[in-house]
């Protein structure tokens, strides 16, 4: 046991410092790549730490040999999305709460393009409804619909690159961290550091999700609260600590970028593959986590549609995983 808890607080101390380069890397990376500011979040940070979970996914549906390995992957595509939309979300307001004084804001409003949330909002809740509802019936042509998910991802990168805009004059970009005396590294440095940092994140939180996984049998947490509760928080941790560190920074607008572009992947690359491989049938716990997540992007559109989104806003949608959290528990003990 005093191993698991060294190992679990080690792997979670290593993924918040390797995400110290990774959002250090990944900017510099969009600069090289003269991308958008916000496509710097939304492409190349959400698609770098969405990479592990989707890989989970992968190897669960893939080369699964039974029916309940390949439901683990079921539960990443739809968990991922149900932690990004509530905690994440909720981390940013409360992150941006406790440092306004040291960032010397004068007020709690959010700094970032809200129509341009909104629309990803939107743009993230046309798939998932499909999504959702593809999980409520039974035909045989549904795998051949998995291309259907991918063709929508790829139309948002489009989207998202082809789009101009610029980081507000007060963001300003931090020498790269294994150059910090070159005013304008190399991008062999860049790609380095960034593809150093990303390999630190994807072991230390393979780590990080076994210990927890090891924690709740220690527990006697029942497995199913433990894989539907516990463990999609740990896989999503890379996404919510480069949130954490941005809003740290100032850069809500990178921060929030990377967790609507993360919703976009969750939403679309793992559950094509789960689709391809698996018959894609949802259980009542699955159906709950759909529509608390739709519910959370609901409320996350109004916010974002009506403008000057308050901090305090934000963190009132953390509560919609406490509310999995406690059916999932009721239910499995009910069982």
């Amino acid at each position: 046991m005093l191993l698991t808890c060294v190992l679990f607080f080690g792997s979670a101390l290593a993924i918040y410092l390797a995400c110290e380069y990774f959002v250090n890397g990944v900017e510099w990376f969009g600069r090289k790549l003269d991308l958008s500011a916000t496509a710097t979040g939304t492409v190349l940070a959400a698609f770098g730490t969405a990479l592990p979970e989707s890989a989970v996914t992968f190897v669960a549906v893939i080369f699964g040999k039974t029916p309940s390995a390949r439901d683990i992957g079921v539960g990443a595509a739809m968990g991922g999305p149900l932690v990004l939309a509530t905690i994440a979300y909720a981390v940013v307001g409360v992150a941006l709460l406790c440092n306004r004084h040291r960032l010397r804001r004068t007020d709690r409003i959010i700094r970032v393009d809200h129509q341009r949330l909104a629309r990803d909002q939107s743009w993230f809740l046309a798939i998932f409804v499909v999504k959702v509802g593809l999980g409520l019936v039974a035909f045989a042509f549904k795998p051949a619909l998995g291309v259907l998910f991918l063709v929508a991802y790829a139309l948002y990168v489009w989207r998202e690159v082809r789009s101009e805009d610029s980081a507000p004059e007060d963001e300003s970009l931090d020498p790269l961290k294994f150059r910090p005396h070159h005013a304008e590294p190399a991008m062999r440095w860049v790609v380095a550091q960034t593809v150093a940092a990303l390999a630190v994140i994807a072991v230390a939180a393979r780590v990080f999700v076994s210990q927890l996984e090891s924690i709740g049998t220690a527990f006697g947490l029942p497995p199913h609260l433990v894989a539907l509760v516990l463990s999609p928080v740990a896989t999503e941790l890379p996404e919510t600590v480069n949130a954490l560190i941005w809003v740290r920074q100032g850069k809500e607008r990178l921060a929030l970028a990377n967790i609507s572009g993360a919703m976009m992947i969750q939403a679309t690359i793992p559950s094509a593959l789960a689709i391809f491989a698996t018959p894609w049938l949802f259980d009542t716990p699955l159906i709950v986590s759909g529509a608390l997540t739709a519910v959370a992007i609901v409320y996350l559109w109004w916010l974002f549609r009506r403008g000057g989104v308050d901090a305090r806003w934000l963190w009132p949608v953390g509560l919609l995983y406490g509310v999995f959290a406690a059916y999932v528990a009721w239910h499995f003990a009910g069982a």
